[in-house]
């Protein structure tokens, strides 16, 4: 069974859209969403949450269509972290906890216990006087300790320094250790999803421009950094993107597979590639 999959869904806001978006999560496995502010990201998890109803297509999750009455079941299995945390101001981290203890079915008080220790959240300390990076966690902490098969996370690393996330991205490997936990992951810092990810899902204005393997993806392209006269030599349609620099250089994301034996490409990242086609859709 897949994690989540979306087929031809259609939503429209006035001058936006997200069009005909098809998105396929394998059980199992962690998929990263990126694309700029406005891409569609948020809209896209919240289509996928029910909170949004598409126009045309349909959301399922865990095998379960997200419009249906059935759906309201299935949340128990889905953890859930926003780009802000919603908790009462008054409430400190315990009485968080005594209050998803009585919300879910599944409430492993002892795990919870464990995230605040690993997190460092004060237990006693009132919501308010939370740090941005603590509210984060304090998420998180919350999303793991009902036990979901699915993790749906927006820019839950944003606000945490370099230490913090990189400890909760190896929880996040942790979780996916069991065969049927899934993670659907949108963030800004690319390079923690080139850490995390299986495969990697591009939307740019409404529009997914492809969601591939993670290594894949890292193998269709090289980065080629040298004159413009040699980059002059491929043949246009093997050259994606390109920028400039003053003194007669060129960067460019390439094709492997249309440029010449033994043509000189770096390995480029995630990002580059990510960047190269934003640019690439911007020129056409």
């Amino acid at each position: 069974m897949n994690a989540i999959e979306l087929s031809h869904i259609n939503k429209s806001f006035g001058d936006f859209a997200i069009r005909d978006l098809n998105l396929t999560v394998p059980s199992g496995t962690i998929c990263g969403l990126v694309g700029e502010n406005g891409a569609g990201k948020s809209t896209t998890i919240r289509l996928l949450m029910g909170v949004l109803r598409p126009d045309s297509g349909t959301a399922a999750v865990l095998g379960t269509d997200a419009s249906s009455p059935e759906f309201r079941e299935v949340k128990e299995d889905v953890g859930v972290v926003l780009d802000e945390a919603y908790f009462p101001e008054s409430l400190n981290a315990m009485q968080v906890g005594k209050i998803m203890a009585a919300t879910y079915r599944r409430w492993n008080q002892k795990l919870y216990d464990s995230y605040l220790k690993r997190f460092d959240l004060p237990p006693s300390k009132q919501f308010k006087d939370f740090s941005r990076g603590m509210r984060m966690k304090l998420a998180i902490a919350v999303a793991l300790s009902h036990q979901p098969k699915l993790l749906v996370l927006d820019e839950a690393t944003a606000g945490l320094d370099p230490i913090v996330r990189d400890e909760v991205l190896d929880i996040f490997n942790e979780f996916t250790r069991e065969e049927d936990h899934s993670i659907l992951i949108s963030s800004h810092i690319l390079s923690d999803l080139e850490k995390l990810c299986d495969y990697i899902a591009f939307i740019h204005k409404g529009d997914l421009l492809f969601c591939e393997e993670k290594d894949r993806l890292l193998e269709q392209y090289g980065i080629f950094e040298d004159s413009r006269e040699n980059l002059d030599c491929l043949q246009p349609e093997a050259i994606v993107a390109r920028e400039e620099n003053r003194y007669g250089g060129v960067r460019a994301l390439v094709k492997r597979d249309l440029a010449p034996a033994g043509f000189q490409l770096e390995k480029p990242t995630v990002e580059d590639i990510v960047l190269f086609l934003v640019k690439g859709a911007k020129n056409r």
